[in-house]
């Protein structure tokens, strides 16, 4: 028979002071508590014979007695131990449970936990029949009489939840359970990560397209000519280019979370003053331009560092899309909402409202982003392992191997890949309003809707290229196979596309034409974008600002050219550079491209 059931804990409480109980609560089957534990210590003996036993069934008939939650007075260890006077004559091993027991029980109560601790010790398997503790015959299992079965000590918890855990453990799986019960918690950090960064992406274009709209009433009103509006505009590159290079730097060093939430910060900070800052004068516009240039010169380079730590392979294709996506929905929310605003509330609103939702982000970022995975302590352990992979935590990065980098013909593939990619998109990006206004025939209003077609079709098909490049991986094609596939279409597809532009006759042909050429434009995020960190996990960000200083160069260079071409040529002589560009792109990549890491 089980130990049983046993006396309340006031009760033996007071027993443990005085040595009586109160015979009023006791059942009248049992005998008088003063003489509880020589009674049953002398019917065991004279039974079992078994010295060991009753010292460990004392033992555990006391822990289970105490109960701490019921205890009168002050709730200490030190009063709590008083009440065991013997305690220290028991010299059995297992009687340094019950110590252990009532400082568990005190560390709970005084935390405030709502777990209770019992220590049960029985002689028999059933431990939920109640009685008198008395010896058992193994004669029903087929052992013969006078034989005494060795007690069976078990320390178990529960709680209010009925969880099972370790002894000295409050947690379970059954707690981590319920701690997630809600979708939020369940929800993956990794993409947690990555919706971010695409929200920050999302807010980096809002800030920089807000000024191609508001440049129209306030050249208005500060009676500015067309020279200084191009001034201004160009401005913004002052600064993005300086910190290309730097920001991939600061981010392998510091960690990206620290750059891109910089980043953030000086960039909101830089379009909340640069309503100020036209009013002062046009040289405090062109510094608050070209610092806004600053804090988004870092992002890129930022968050391909934090990409990098934080999503596996297998995932690395979409996750890069899904991040670039929104600098393409940042661009049409911009041209969206900006002409809402200042038709309403006048020019200086788009400034004021798309600046003060950076603080917003920045709180978020601050809460739930971290570097790495191995810095979040909130992150589950299973997500964890499919993030590392098995792999080792390298080291910050504390110098830049320039030289090595430098040497290596797979990052110069990067390089000039992410000039002829840019010298095509930044024409088109930039000189598509003109295109479509003095070869289309559309009025401002067409063109500027237009104008949104090929963004919108580029967050659609960037995602659609990430997730085929993501299968290709799953389904055993290697990694350089699918960059070169997916950077193959980013090329070819826009040179085929810009060839046909000579042909078509409707303005209709002619949208869909351009629209297909950025659609297939945007698969070069799991090409190239991709690659930094295909070939140097630890050194994207450097790579990336290498890469996307020449792709700035390109932009910078190429728009210039246009305007250059278009003053002794025509549209079918600035297509066709782009197409050759677009060609040797292609051969470059093909050629010297791998997914392989050859940056350790």
């Amino acid at each position: 028979m089980a130990l049983g059931s046993l006396v309340s804990s006031r009760n033996f409480a007071s027993f443990l002071v005085s040595g009586k109980g109160n015979d009023k609560e006791q059942p009248s089957r049992y005998p008088k508590r003063e003489n509880l534990c020589v009674s049953r210590t002398s019917h065991l003996q004279r039974n079992l014979k078994c010295k060991n036993n009753i010292a460990r069934d004392c033992t555990s008939y006391m822990a289970r007695s105490l109960h701490p939650f019921e205890l009168s007075g002050p709730l200490t260890e030190k009063t709590t131990k008083a009440r065991i006077p013997f305690l220290g004559e028991m010299t059995h091993p297992f009687s340094n449970y019950l110590e252990k027991g009532i400082t568990y029980g005190l560390q709970c109560a005084n935390n405030k936990c709502r777990l209770s601790t019992r220590c049960v010790s029985f002689l028999s398997s059933d431990s939920s029949s109640g009685s008198w503790l008395q010896p058992r015959k193994l004669d029903k299992l087929g052992i013969s009489d006078n034989q005494c079965q060795p007690s069976e000590f078990r320390l178990t918890k529960r709680t209010r939840a009925d969880f099972k855990s370790d002894p000295y453990d409050s947690t379970g799986p059954k707690l981590e359970a319920l701690k997630s019960s809600y979708w939020w918690e369940r929800f993956p950090k990794r993409w947690l990560i990555v919706l971010l960064c695409f929200s920050a992406f999302l807010l980096c274009n809002m800030d920089r397209v807000n000024m191609s709209i508001a440049i129209l009433p306030m050249s208005q009103e500060f009676n500015w000519n067309p020279a200084t509006v191009g001034l201004i505009q160009s401005s913004f590159f002052w600064g993005y280019l300086l910190t290309q290079i730097v920001g991939g730097i600061w981010a392998d060093k510091l960690g990206g979370k620290l750059v891109l939430g910089f980043g953030v910060v000086w960039w909101s900070i830089a379009t909340l003053l640069t309503p100020i800052a036209a009013r002062i004068g046009l040289p405090f516009l062109l510094i608050m331009r070209a610092f806004m240039g600053i804090g988004e010169g870092v992002a890129m380079p930022a968050m391909n560092n934090i990409i990098s730590k934080w999503v596996p392979v297998s995932e690395r294709s979409r996750s890069l899309a899904f991040v670039y996506s929104g600098m393409y929905l940042g661009s049409v929310t911009g041209l969206a909402f900006s002409p809402m605003l200042i038709h309403k509330f006048g020019w200086p609103s788009v400034f004021y409202s798309f600046g003060s939702l950076g603080s917003i982000w920045f709180a978020l970022w601050l809460n739930k982003a971290h570097s790495a995975p191995q810095e979040d302590p909130e992150l589950r352990p299973e997500e964890k392992r499919l993030i590392l992979g098995g792999s080792v935590a390298k080291e910050p990065v504390s110098t830049i191997p320039w030289r090595l980098i430098l040497s290596k013909a797979p990052v110069w593939a990067l390089i000039i890949s992410h000039f002829c990619h840019n010298w095509g998109t930044f024409i088109l990006l930039t000189w598509m309003p003109t295109y479509y206004n003095q070869v289309l025939k559309f009025n401002l209003t067409e063109s500027g809707l237009f104008c949104v077609l090929p963004w919108l079709t580029m967050a659609v098909f960037a995602n659609l290229g990430g997730w085929i490049a993501d299968t290709l991986v799953s389904k055993g094609f290697s990694i350089t196979t699918v960059r070169k596939i997916m950077q193959s279409i980013g090329f070819l597809g826009p040179a085929f596309f810009l060839t046909q532009l000579s042909n078509v006759r409707t303005p209709a042909l002619a949208v869909l034409c351009m629209a297909c050429s950025q659609g297939s434009d945007a698969f070069s995020q799991s090409g190239l974008y991709s690659n930094h960190q295909d070939i140097g996990p630890r050194y994207s960000g450097v790579l990336l600002g290498l890469s996307n200083t020449a792709g700035v160069l390109a932009g910078v260079f190429g728009t210039a050219a246009t305007g250059y071409i278009l003053q002794r040529g025509s549209w079918d002589t600035v297509f066709k550079v782009s197409v050759v560009l677009y060609i040797i792109g292609t051969l470059v990549w093909n050629l010297f491209a791998t997914g392989e890491k050859i940056l350790d």
